[in-house]
Order: structure tokens, then sequence, then C-alpha cells
């Protein structure tokens, strides 16, 4: 959420080339009414209403949700009241592309280690029991490396949903700075684990999807 639309297309087209997908809410009402998402960039001065009231209210809403306040406003009474609201962490601007990514990483990381795992998920033929580390397509067990299996359980957490590329290497790999044909390197090799091709879908410009049918 950004006020600056200047300032927002700028960030959103940075973050898009990273493989992230974004939504820009240009105000509090507009944030209200979006759909969830894993993670805030919030601007605490928005044009109809104070960002730490939004903050306050999309952390009433989400425990696991990770905010952070990116803002101009660098005061330590500010960061100390944007954290205790409910923000993750705080960014001051002006800031770089390189301190936000990691940033980003690190908040999308908690918030992955804090989310209670199921401990089976199935979609499409495919079971995966978490605990064991064991996966099965319609009845065949299938023998997987562990990267293997930690790409295909960032899918399957989502599935149907397409995951970028840089969500998939956070989860698999703890951070997006290996290079991203390592990720395509896995998936074409657990596509032919899988027996079937079709159950890990391209999403060309975003990253992958696990057929949920």
């Amino acid at each position: 959420m950004e006020d600056d639309r200047r300032v927002a297309a700028a960030l959103s087209s940075a973050l898009t080339r990273r493989g992230y997908q974004v939504e820009h809410a240009a105000t509090v009402a507009a944030a209200l009414a979006a759909a969830p998402c894993d993670l805030v960039l919030l601007d605490l001065t928005l044009p109809d209403g104070d960002g730490t009231d939004l903050c306050r209210e999309l952390r009433r809403r989400s425990s696991q949700l990770g905010i952070i306040a990116v803002t101009a406003r660098g005061e330590e009474r500010d960061r100390v009241l944007g954290l205790r609201l409910g923000a993750d962490d705080y960014v001051v601007k002006p800031f770089s592309m390189v301190e936000l990514q990691a940033r980003i990483e690190a908040v999308l990381r908690r918030a992955a280690n804090a989310t209670p795992e199921r401990h089976l998920i199935e979609a499409g033929g495919v079971r995966i029991d978490v605990a064991a580390r064991t996966v099965t397509v319609n009845g065949r067990e299938v023998t997987l490396t562990r990267k293997e299996f930690d790409v295909l359980l960032s899918l399957a957490r989502q599935p149907g949903v397409a995951v970028p590329r840089d969500r998939i290497l956070l989860d698999a790999w703890g951070t997006t700075w290996t290079d991203r044909h390592t990720v395509e390197v896995h998936v074409g090799s657990l596509r032919g684990k899988l027996g079937d091709a079709r159950l890990v879908e391209t999403v060309r410009g975003v990253g992958y999807r696990l057929r949920d049918a």
C-alpha cells in the first residue's frame, strides 16, 4: 500500500521482476477490500486514513499475515509504534531493493515456520505425508530427493494456485539468491518421477502450479 503512484509503480515492477505477484492498494479502503495475500508492504501515510490503524486491523484479521511498514517516518517512536501495532518489520525510505528483498524473505520465512503444517496433503492424485516425507501418486510410492520433496511441498501447500519461483526458492532453499534455473531443473526431475508431466504446470512469467484435479 503506497499513496504515491509513481513510487508504487516502480516498486511493483521491481517486485514482479523478482517473481512476486503484486497488487497495489492506494487507500485504506482498497487495502481492506483486497484479496488475501502472504505479505503487505504498508505505507503509514495514506490519503483516507492512518496506516497505523490499518496495520492494527490487518493484524487483527490475521496473525499469519506478514506486514512490513515502508515509510519516511524514521523516528524511533514511530518504529516502536509500528512494531507494537503488529508490523513484523520496518523499512525507512529511501531504501534499496536488496535490503527490501532481504526483509521480505525474512518475514515470509518466519511466517512459513509459524504456520502449522498439515500432516497429509492430497491434490491431483498426489498424496504427501509431510511428517514421514513420503509421496505417492495414485497409490504408487515415489522416491524423491530432499530438494525435490521440498519443491513439491511448496506447490502442494496451495494446490491449483500459481506459486512464484522466488516463493519456491524460499521454501526449498531458504533464500531467493540461488540461481532460478535450479528450480527448473528440480521441477523437470520431479515431473519425471511423478510419472505425469501435467501434474506440475508451468505458469509463464510467474512460476509453477500443482494441478488440483
